[in-house]
């Protein structure tokens, strides 16, 4: 699919959902699924960076916040509409993810990884005795009772976080299908050989790591008028950290899909645990089933789907293979005799191939040897 046809294809799923969404009268479906849309958008920005270059990032939450603050400070100041806030969080947070990248870029591994998370443990200091934000106290955010568009403010949040997850869904997708997705791809398989080729890491690195900022904080901009009281424990929660990293882990970190039914899977579990049981058991499911992932499928669903594709292959291959024996087997051993007949009777056992593995090489490249086996469940010619 071409990327101007996905993009009309994305814009047109989200009119679909949102008009669908319309017809529900409860409102805690549009609070679950502003979370779920959430998550979406910040798998989706983490797995920019740690999924399409291998840059581990831990530091998830820092640039969620400094979105949400940035939002708060603008309500402060004049209160303009969500999108100008959601512009002025994600360029802040954009040029913090620039500088980030350019101070840091240069480590690697889990040096790289720490300094992430030192990052947002700075900013989280700062923020904390920030006054003008509130502090420590935390700030209240009285948001309007009447939205543009839909009358319903929940309902509006629920919009406008669609349309975020539809861009960062829409970027990641044009990514990974453009130059700069293979770029960094050979980054991420050898940034030593990929360097040494003439590919321009560090520039490649550097725009990773600002789309990836500034998507993160374009999704924690609205977040003051969803939660109307936003405290530093609550901007810079664990929870964002530890969930954009296990939603791309249990989708597949390598196409942007992945992040997407990761973020689904995921977001839907803790909001029904929320729901039935508590929503302190959150974490412990995500931990639970990032072990799981890690164990029964490290490369995530796509890696899962992948190992069963060829597990299917293989045994069809052996279907074939156990009805084609008999004629190929046959074939090979009048081959055979017939090269003995010529052949001295010294030199045949050390050059000539046995009947057995001429029928396996015939077998296994027919394209090769010029025999072509029979289908399963067909009666071979001999």
């Amino acid at each position: 699919m071409k990327t101007r046809t996905f993009w009309l294809f994305t814009a047109l799923t989200v009119i679909v959902i949102f008009a669908l969404s319309r017809l529900v009268t409860n409102d805690y479906f549009f609070f679950a699924s502003y979370l779920v849309l959430q998550y979406i958008v910040l798998a989706t920005a983490w797995n920019i960076l740690g999924g399409y270059t291998g840059y581990v990032n831990f530091g998830t939450a820092g640039f969620f916040a400094v979105g949400a603050y940035a939002a708060v400070v603008l309500h402060k100041l004049f209160a303009p509409p969500i999108p100008v806030s959601i512009g002025f969080g994600g360029a802040l947070s954009g040029l913090l993810g620039l500088g980030m990248g350019y101070l840091t870029l240069r480590l690697r591994g889990v040096f790289f990884a720490i300094s992430t998370l030192a990052l947002a443990v700075v900013l989280q200091t700062l923020v904390t005795n920030w006054d003008y934000v509130g502090g420590s106290r935390g700030v209240y955010i009285i948001r309007p009772s009447q939205a543009p568009l839909v009358g319903n403010y929940i309902q509006y949040l629920f919009l406008v976080m669609l349309v975020l997850a539809g861009i960062a869904v829409g970027i990641a997708r044009t990514i990974e299908h453009s130059t700069l997705g293979f770029g960094l791809a050979s980054i991420r398989d050898d940034e030593q050989s990929a360097e040494a080729s003439g590919v321009p890491t560090l520039r490649l690195k550097l725009i990773s790591t600002t789309l990836s900022g500034a998507l993160m904080g374009m999704a924690g901009a609205p977040l003051p008028y969803y939660v109307t009281y936003l405290d530093p424990s609550s901007g810079f929660n664990l929870q964002f950290a530890v969930n954009s990293i296990a939603m791309p882990l249990i989708g597949g970190t390598e196409f942007w899909l992945g992040p997407l039914i990761g973020a689904v899977f995921l977001g839907t579990i803790q909001q029904v645990a929320t729901v039935t049981i508590s929503s302190a058991l959150n974490l412990l499911i995500v931990g639970v089933l990032m072990v799981g992932f890690v164990v029964v499928a490290p490369n995530g669903n796509r890696g899962l789907s992948r190992r069963r594709g060829r597990r299917m292959a293989a045994g069809a291959a052996r279907c074939c293979g156990s009805t084609g024996w008999a004629s190929a087997s046959a074939a090979s051993s009048r081959s055979t005799a017939s090269t003995s007949k010529s052949a001295p009777a010294s030199g045949w056992a050390s050059s000539a191939p046995t009947a057995r593995a001429r029928a396996r090489s015939s077998i296994a490249s027919p394209a090769r040897s010029g025999t072509r086996p029979a289908r399963c469940g067909s009666t071979a010619r001999t």
